[in-house]
């Protein structure tokens, strides 16, 4: 099993910045890429932005050159940098790992419970 939980959302203002992070839990997983999705009122969830184990990294159009993912793999965790905030980025957003199981070769995808992020003047 690998539980997944988010922190750091909130409320900022338009241009304002926040630190998303997500620490995993495993129980004989390993962790590979890892990523965060958002998902707003009434839209598809979405990509945001993506990094593997050895820190390539990989992100939306639409966040490029505001957000910045990374993560530390002796503490399980990824987190999402956001800067220059916009109202439209307003939404939950969701922390996602793969991993494997043991020396397993299937690889599983696991989901955060997500957390709220609103940007409003």
């Amino acid at each position: 099993q690998v539980q997944l939980v988010e922190s750091g959302g909130g409320l900022v203002q338009p241009g304002g910045s926040l630190r998303l992070s997500c620490a995993a839990s495993t129980d004989g997983f390993s962790i590979n890429a890892m990523g965060w999705y958002r998902q707003a009122p009434g839209k598809q969830r979405e990509l945001v932005a993506t990094i593997t184990r050895g820190g390539i990294t990989n992100y939306a159009d639409s966040v490029k050159g505001r957000f910045t993912i990374s993560r530390d793999n002796a503490k399980n965790t990824v987190y999402l940098q956001m800067n220059s905030l916009k109202p439209e980025d307003a939404a939950v957003y969701y922390c996602n790992a793969r991993a494997v199981r043991g020396a397993g070769v299937l690889e599983y995808a696991y989901w955060g419970q997500g957390t709220q992020v609103t940007v409003s003047s």
